[in-house]
């Protein structure tokens, strides 16, 4: 990810006193900005992933979630999100009464109603808080 992408999405989420990663893969670089920023951030995949020292990282699948990751985190937040695995972060992130932004694999279309706002390189999506 391009430098000035990253600081445009670390802006765009930094309001944020707690954050989860939905599917961090092998991409830290948005979580580690984060919590230099002094956002507390977990990080989550379905596969073990090394994490940078400040981030937590929880095995876990947003499909089938573990409620106390989410526990008092104020937002969620993936990059790459599938269309497949949108509306069950946005259910858990409302359940949790949080935040739920997303970026999509380029041509990937939103499947939950969202507001997008264009960063430098991306379209970030954020999920309406009502519900389907």
């Amino acid at each position: 990810m391009r430098e000035v992408t990253r600081n445009a999405i670390v802006e765009y989420l930094s309001g944020a006193r707690r954050a989860v990663e939905i599917g961090i893969g092998k991409r830290d670089d948005v979580a580690k900005a984060l919590a230099e920023s002094g956002v507390d951030v977990t990080a989550t995949d379905v596969h073990e992933r090394p994490v940078p020292s400040d981030v937590r990282f929880v095995r876990d699948d947003v499909t089938d979630p573990t409620p106390s990751v989410y526990a008092d985190a104020d937002l969620l937040y993936a990059l790459n999100l599938p269309p497949e695995l949108q509306r069950p972060a946005w259910t858990v992130a409302r359940e949790h009464d949080a935040r739920f932004v997303f970026t999509t694999l380029g041509g990937d279309p939103a499947t939950i109603p969202v507001s997008r706002t264009t960063v430098p390189g991306e379209t970030l999506f954020e999920a309406m808080p009502e519900r389907p």
